[in-house]
């Protein structure tokens, strides 16, 4: 395996990977990125339109609405997927009865697809078929009964609860594994020293698990800014775009009403906001280890 040391043939190794990526990934953002600079329905030849649609966006009421919308549910998923599949991983490291059995079923909404969540989530949390509403007609609390999707008010919060019950076994898995990279001498040296679980955890846990914390923290951050099957199952965006996020109203533009160029200027606003927020927790990250 001699010849892997030499640089010519890793680079050879990497072409493939590098040219699948390039088709399939840079090259669509480029053409998006384009088009979200033209007038285009879909049929006949995109028009040159400058900044239009960028200009656009910031007098359109729906692209607030969406931002809003996501931004709720950014925070939320990743404040609940953050801390919680942490504590999970923590738990389910330690060798309790039942353990494997609690892995298997807290990792098993992960493999389930995005539109089967959906649909599922939907029959508990729809306002009129859902087994949450139903459940408290039941016990004589409607006065407790909301529009859980669908509304006005509840639908961001809603999606972001429904992701974090997907999300949340994908991400204690990576947890898991970091935590198995700790060595045992480090946690048994600092058990020796009489620190105590909350303090292990604090000062010897979190710190040599940065580079995985900030792993799990990247994928939150870019997987929320790419929910759509969710959302597109439970509430369309409806009623009248009140639940629409940054990706489905763009889908909405694109496809739906076949604005080609506006849905592109979405997607392109969409790309760099999840850039800018990667970019700005990486930055901090980055000073407190410094």
């Amino acid at each position: 395996m001699h010849w892997l040391s030499k640089r010519k043939y890793k680079i050879g190794l990497l072409i493939p990977t590098l040219l699948v990526y390039s088709v399939f990934i840079v090259i669509p953002i480029i053409i998006a990125v384009g088009y979200s600079f033209t007038k285009y329905s879909g049929i006949g030849k995109a028009r040159f339109y400058g900044l239009s649609n960028y200009i656009r966006l910031f007098s359109d009421k729906v692209f607030w609405i969406s931002l809003k919308n996501t931004m709720i549910i950014f925070v939320l998923a990743f404040v609940l997927l953050l801390t919680i599949s942490f504590l999970v991983a923590l738990l389910l490291n330690n060798r309790l009865a039942g353990a494997d059995f609690s892995k298997a079923l807290v990792f098993s909404p992960a493999i389930i697809a995005p539109i089967i969540v959906g649909i599922i989530w939907v029959y508990i949390l729809d306002p009129n078929i859902g087994i949450i509403n139903n459940v408290l007609d039941a016990i004589g609390a409607s006065s407790l009964k909301h529009k859980w999707i669908g509304g006005e008010v509840f639908s961001p919060y809603s999606i972001a609860v429904i992701y974090f019950w997907q999300q949340l076994g994908y991400l204690v898995t990576i947890f898991i594994a970091g935590l198995k990279m700790i060595p045992g001498d480090v946690l048994e040296a600092a058990q020796i020293d009489g620190a105590s679980g909350v303090q292990k955890v604090r000062y010897v846990i979190i710190p040599m698990m940065r580079t995985t914390i900030s792993t799990v923290s990247v994928l939150i951050i870019t997987g929320v800014f790419k929910i759509f099957e969710i959302v597109q199952q439970t509430t369309g965006g409806g009623p009248n775009h009140l639940s629409e996020t940054l990706v489905t109203y763009s889908y909405s533009m694109t496809f739906s009403s076949s604005d080609y160029g506006y849905g592109m200027s979405l997607a392109t606003f969409t790309f760099i906001l999840s850039l800018v927020i990667t970019g700005i927790y990486s930055r901090i990250t980055r000073e407190k280890e410094a």
